[in-house]
């Protein structure tokens, strides 16, 4: 392995160019950088396989320096006459989206080796000279990922031939994945038949279940011989066959465009015998299982009916279709060493996350979801599904990372897989699926263990009649209190267990008794204080006049219970800068009146009566003030502002109204005025990749987390809206939030014309939602597993018990469990998670949610029920919390190597045996490389040059109580292409791979991350499609940068517009959407999302970091 390659001397066309000077980046993200790092996998750093590298249409470019022209066209490769069936203005950068590949049902036996079979229709070079042959000789000698010797070149001088075999004693498939090569000296083909930017390829139908893939030794693309549609200009006489590394064929200068290839003199003899058909049997999920007849097939299989033997003669050529999946490509241990070169993978070829979730809607998006039986897998957060609790929790409540977990330590050592659950106890519900009941058990309170306090749920055994029961959790037997006695049928069950949902359902609230409260007495309803910063950066950008409009409206939206026609919540209001103003805006006032504190060393609250009260009672004074507010302060000059003492003022006023609550405070400075939590700008990019690194996400001082500890404790939750101009130490500002079950929402450089929805929306949603207050959780086990470590935005003063001032139905707590002994296969492991909450009309409540797993001594068994999305946010927050102590590129070594570590462990127990040559992933994790890499590129692990140090202490604590659909759009976004599906269809259009070779420029794309939204306008789209979104007449009159649509009153502007709408619906925080045209610099932030890709910043492309992940088990293995 050749790890010292030289890069290419020219970037490819398609990568992000150099950053624009100037530039001004208006949301988080974007990754541009002056140049583009090395790839940090060494032996993998050639030209990036995702990206196109012809340049794009209406560019020029001079041909290579050296090495042959391209053959079959003797003009530089851009230009109508290489693109098969696009248009001028349709061309596509990569293969095709336009075909909907084929899969069959899976139904083989769980773990065959699936081959992420990896064909590479083009071998795409960078422009520069070929390799030498000193960097070509070792470069991928054995690159067959997976530890065993790669087969020795055969002996026949041959270079190259038709297809005639499989890997010698490799058992892998012809179709499995290439390293391409070429003789010293030539170009890369263009057109020969290797589905190069869009020319047309065959159809077949992609395997079902892609788990195993085999990288084979090296050597150059060929093509099977199954004949595909010619391409422009070409004619074949025997089989498809790429044409350079034959040794005796014609150099391809000398062939025109439009020659007639025939197939090479003679094929190698056969390795195998004829029968062994393409693909070997499989057992376990593998790729190539036998298959059904092909579409636009005449054999009947697809993998081509003459491997190992003479090629045929032609077939007749089948309809044009578009399939990148379509050209399998066979192994090429044939080639001599010294003509062994870079790698190529076809990225159609390996694991597709957009397949998976396609199958996974189309296999359980119809049934409901019935939690009856114990340790099943659900759906995935990607398809929607109604849930039927009957008697576990539902999966919006809880996800697991494993729904079968090994009965011992050691096997689970093995492993690697980590045992968490990632819990949501508040999660917002479909209105078709009920909220859970309310059980209210009257003074006795509910029922519960003796020892060790687990409440009763369907799990516990009633024994004797009815008069015991047996706890699930600890085995005590315990009495039944008499007021709760019931008779048993002839199963042992109770006769009203359907009638309880504390015996029948697997997630319900109790009402709870005095005992479950704060110094024995029934809590308060909470209160809400709005603190506004009313320095001259918040009056300047309008954003103090704006809330204030705002609230006057919003103030009628406060949460409120059930039915009820008011909400119980009161609120009050304070401003502030270097001092803070306290407003009494009692109802019997006609004027609001102000109280200035201006000693902020020692805070205290100046008014208590009049301070919190009842929006209805005191509405005309609160919009006196807010009228108010705005022209009070318009002159201001005062630029310095406090932050640590507005959150003790806030704490003091709860606790002397003896409620629970939340303080929204709204901030655009550094805190520099001489106070309490005092802080000074400490941002220093130069720390990036050295050892102090981790200093820049911790809290400067330790004063803010005393303040939130003692928030905790009084249960007064921090939600901060910040509007920072540069920067602000979010590190530090958001400890608070964090450790209070509090939100961070940040505006950088607002301006209200632009960001003024964003903002509102955000802030009517955080008002609006339904909180808990002043809750505590704790996560019981049965005996064998035990909750070790937990994740999230809250705060814990004990092993158990994780506090949270506040608790909305967008946070999760993530709890990770290990083995303090041995599991029963019959018994299974239970969870109980009890969160005891304030509701927000001042009740005291106990919410339930039990979950029973299933206990393998096979680890198969675990393997076969995993949750790969459920495991990558478990290892996103494990990361993001590491970096607080660890080297970035530490905590990014230990990801690689606990996944390395994952997929050997299979491989080595759970495969059938198989060339070390095959990359087998497990069915359930075979997305676990490409989700694992996005968390690797992402900016927290690996920040790109625009990437500010807020940033991504900003992204670090979102992620931190992100839930699994979250994290799973975050880390792999989704891209849409609008113009494909018909108008008039109101489905959502099927996402294509995030690549930027599946970016056709005849067309438009939305791409979502959860808190990005960008559309994206190719360069060649048509002229009516422009003037039906944008109203303009050309691409080049649209606004770059827009954020907003217009509305127009067109089938095409409404989908659009609906689409978009209802994408932000589906999350949590509102997405400013941001249009970005082709080729504009823009377009540099745009391509940061494209995850599959390399990124500016050094990450590895999909394809790349797979080869890794291979190596690096191969090393595991041997």
């Amino acid at each position: 392995m050749n790890v010292n390659q030289s890069a290419p001397p020219v970037p490819p066309f398609g990568q992000p160019q150099p950053i624009y000077p100037g530039y001004h980046q208006s949301s988080y993200g974007g990754q541009p950088g002056s140049t583009a790092p090395p790839t940090p996998y060494g032996a993998y750093n050639g030209p990036v396989p995702g990206y196109q590298q012809t340049p794009p249409q209406g560019m020029s470019r001079a041909p290579p320096s050296s090495g042959a022209p391209p053959a079959s066209t003797a003009q530089a490769p851009c230009g109508p006459a290489t693109y098969g069936q696009f248009g001028q203005g349709d061309v596509q950068n990569g293969p095709s989206s336009t075909v909907q590949v084929q899969r069959l049902p899976g139904s083989q036996p769980f773990g065959s080796p699936l081959a992420p079979v990896v064909s590479q229709p083009a071998v795409l070079q960078s422009y520069g000279p070929p390799p030498t042959s000193a960097q070509v000789t070792t470069q991928l000698a054995g690159m067959q990922i997976s530890g065993a010797v790669a087969p020795a070149p055969p002996t026949s001088g041959m270079g190259y031939g038709p297809p005639t075999s499989l890997a010698s004693a490799s058992g892998s498939f012809p179709n499995s994945g290439l390293y391409g090569s070429y003789p010293q000296g030539q170009a890369p083909p263009i057109g020969q038949a290797q589905g190069y930017l869009g020319v047309q390829t065959p159809q077949r139908s992609a395997p079902s279940q892609a788990s195993s893939f085999t990288p084979p030794a090296s050597g150059g693309p060929r093509m099977p011989s199954v004949t595909g549609p010619l391409l422009p200009g070409q004619g074949f006489g025997g089989p498809p066959v790429s044409q350079p590394n034959h040794v005796s064929s014609p150099s391809p200068q000398a062939l025109p465009p439009g020659t007639q290839m025939t197939g090479p003199p003679g094929p190698p003899p056969p390795m195998h015998s004829p029968q062994q058909p393409g693909y070997q049997l499989q057992q376990n999920g593998s790729f190539g299982p036998a298959r059904g007849p092909q579409p636009n097939y005449g054999s009947p299989y697809p993998g081509a009916a003459t491997f190992g033997s003479q090629p045929g003669p032609p077939q007749p050529l089948p309809p044009k279709r578009l399939d990148p999946d379509a050209i399998p490509s066979p192994q090429l241990n044939e080639l001599p060493p010294q003509q062994k070169t870079r790698h190529r993978i076809d990225p159609d070829a390996i694991p597709s996350p957009i397949q998976v979730i396609e199958d996974d809607r189309n296999n359980r998006g119809t049934e409901p979801f019935v939690t009856g039986v114990r340790g099943q897998v659900p759906p995935l957060v990607t398809t929607n599904f109604l849930v039927k609790d009957q008697g576990n929790a539902s999966p919006r409540y809880i996800r697991c990372t494993s729904y079968n977990i090994p009965c011992t330590s050691d096997m689970a050592k093995q492993a690697q897989v980590p045992l968490a659950a990632v819990i949501k106890p508040l999660a917002r519900l479909p209105p078709e699926e009920a909220s859970p009941y309310v059980v209210d058990h009257g003074e006795s309170g509910p029922l519960r263990c003796n020892r060790c306090k687990a409440y009763m749920c369907p799990f516990m055994q009633f024994i004797e009649g009815g008069r015991r029961f047996q706890c699930c959790f600890c085995s005590c037997i315990n009495d039944v209190p008499p007021q709760y006695f019931q008779h048993l049928d002839h199963t042992g069950k109770r006769v009203d267990a359907y009638d309880r949902p504390e015996l029948s359902l697997g997630s319900y609230e109790f009402l709870a008794t005095v005992d479950y409260c704060k110094n024995n007495k029934f809590p308060s309803p909470p209160a809400f204080i709005f603190m506004i910063d009313v320095s001259y950066n918040a009056i300047r950008t309008g954003l103090v006049r704006l809330l204030c409009e705002e609230l006057k409206s919003l103030l009628d939206f406060l949460p409120r219970e059930g039915g009820a026609e008011e909400s119980a919540i009161r609120v009050g209001f304070v401003t502030y800068n270097k001092v803070l103003h306290f407003y009494n805006v009692k109802s019997s006032l006609a004027q609001p009146q102000m109280m200035v504190v201006s000693d902020v060393a020692d805070m205290f609250v100046p008014l208590l009566d009049g301070f919190l009260v009842n929006v209805i009672e005191s509405r005309a004074v609160i919009t006196s003030l807010l009228d108010q507010i705005p022209e009070m302060f318009a002159d201001t000059r005062e630029t310095e502002t406090v932050f640590a003492p507005v959150i003790q003022a806030g704490m003091e006023a709860l606790k002397a109204a003896e409620c629970a609550g939340k303080l929204f405070l709204f901030h655009t400075s550094l805190p520099m005025a001489e106070a309490p939590g005092k802080l000074k700008n400490r941002d220093d990019r130069k720390l990036i990749n050295t050892d102090k690194e981790k200093t820049l996400f911790q809290p400067q001082t330790g004063a803010y987390q005393t303040l939130a500890k003692e928030c905790v404790a009084q249960g007064c939750c921090v939600d901060l809206f910040l509007f920072p101009n540069q920067y602000v130490d979010v590190a530090t500002l958001s400890v608070v939030p964090q450790l209070t079950g509090g939100s961070v929402y940040k505006y950088a450089c607002f301006q209200v014309e632009n960001d003024q929805e964003r903002f509102l929306s955000d802030l009517r949603r955080d008002v609006q939602k339904v909180v808990g207050f002043d809750a505590v959780m704790r996560v019981r086990t049965s005996t064998g597993i035990r909750a070790v470590d937990f994740f999230g935005a809250f705060y814990m003063s004990n092993t158990t018990d994780v506090e949270l001032a506040g608790l909305d139905g967008d946070k999760t707590v993530t709890v990770e469990f290990k083995h303090d002994d041995r599991l029963n296969e019959e018994s299974g492991a239970l969870l109980q998670c009890a969160l005891l909450y304030t509701s927000c009309a001042g009740q005291r409540r106990l919410r339930i949610h039990n979950l029973a797993l299933n206990c393998c001594t096979q680890l198969a068994d675990m393997y076969r029920n995993c949750e790969t999305d459920t495991l990558i946010n478990y290892m996103a927050k494990f990361a993001y919390r590491a970096v607080l102590n660890s080297p970035v590129k530490a905590v990014r070594d230990t990801l690689i190597t606990q996944c390395a570590q994952i997929l050997a462990c299979y491989r080595k127990n759970c495969a059938s045996p198989s060339s070390a040559g095959q990359l087998i992933l497990p069915e359930c994790m075979k997305l676990l490389p490409v989700y694992l890499n996005c968390v690797l590129k992402s900016d927290v692990l690996q920040p790109g040059a625009e990437v500010t140090t807020d940033d991504r202490a900003y992204v670090r604590q979102l992620v931190t109580s992100m839930d699994v659909a979250e994290t799973n759009v975050f880390f792999y976004p989704r891209l849409l292409p609008l113009t494909k599906s018909p108008i008039e269809s109101t489905t959502e259009p099927p996402a294509v791979r995030a690549s930027e070779e599946r970016l056709s420029n005849g067309d438009v794309y939305l791409l979502e991350n959860g808190l990005n939204l960008f559309l994206w306008v190719g360069a060649s789209v048509q002229q009516g499609v422009v003037q039906s979104l944008f109203s303009v007449s050309s691409f080049s009159q649209i606004t770059s940068g827009l954020s907003v649509l217009p509305i127009l009153d067109n089938p095409l502007s409404k989908k659009v517009r609906d689409l978009i709408d209802s994408l932000r619906a589906q999350r949590s925080r509102y997405m400013k959407l941001i249009v970005v045209k082709q080729e504009d610099k823009l377009e540099m932030l745009f391509k940061h999302f494209l995850v599959e890709d390399k990124s500016l910043s050094g990450g590895a492309s999909y394809v790349d970091f797979l080869c890794h992940m291979h190596k690096e088990i191969r090393q595991l293995l041997s």
